[in-house]
């Protein structure tokens, strides 16, 4: 296993996480990302529905449906998500957010995704939550731009975006910090050979797992632009 400088890894992620702070005062934007239990199966037309209603509100504003997603292992079929981008702050959004429904996490972008960045169509997106001590923050976004270099590069796969999560009551309470790492994989085989634990991503990801509390993931599909 390679060495790695834990002090490069600090400096790199305390850059990557204050470039958004610094950003979000110029009015970069802003995420939304809800979890919906549509009680219809499957949930896609019900979720394009639900879109469609609300796609004029949406788009007035200055929002826009980055991802819709439904179902392949993880969820119920009638389960879905929703990843919105807000470009500043705007009165539509909690309408917006409210009309949709669903259970409600604000995010915050670390390393990726930019400001322009969108998710690619095709393959599978999983949907990976960690939850983590607060303080190993800086190192776990370190951790994981260490590893996406040799990941990417090697598999068929893409990292779309790490958010945070913005804390619950219970979670300043826990001392607990939430992220959403959503990843593109071409199909279900990459997503088990990437496991292999040889790589040097993996070397990275594995460090980045003890520093993990807990974590969880469900596969989707990115469902066609309503």
């Amino acid at each position: 296993m390679n060495t790695v400088d834990r002090r490069r890894w600090l400096s790199g992620a305390a850059a990557s996480l204050l470039l958004p702070a610094a950003a979000r005062a110029r009015g970069t934007p802003m995420y939304d990302y809800l979890f919906l239990d549509l009680d219809a199966v499957p949930a896609g037309p019900a979720l394009t529905a639900r879109l469609k209603a609300e796609a004029a509100a949406i788009a007035a504003g200055g929002g826009e449906v980055l991802g819709a997603f439904t179902s392949q292992l993880g969820w119920h079929a009638r389960q879905a998500a929703i990843l919105l981008r807000w470009s500043g702050a705007t009165s539509a959004r909690e309408s917006v957010v409210a009309a949709l429904g669903g259970q409600r996490d604000r995010l915050t972008p670390t390393a990726r995704p930019g400001a322009s960045d969108r998710p690619r169509p095709g393959g599978i997106y999983v949907h990976r939550w960690f939850v983590i001590d607060t303080p190993a923050l800086d190192e776990f976004v370190a951790l994981s731009t260490e590893g996406w270099k040799d990941f990417e590069a090697r598999f068929d796969t893409n990292i779309f975006g790490l958010f945070t999560a913005a804390q619950t009551e219970a979670d300043l309470k826990a001392g607990q910090t939430r992220l959403l790492l959503l990843t593109r994989y071409g199909d279900h085989g990459v997503w088990e050979t990437s496991r292999d634990p040889s790589t040097a991503a993996m070397a990275a990801f594995m460090r980045r797992q003890k520093l993990t509390r807990d974590t969880w993931a469900a596969s989707t599909l990115l469902a066609p632009p309503p």
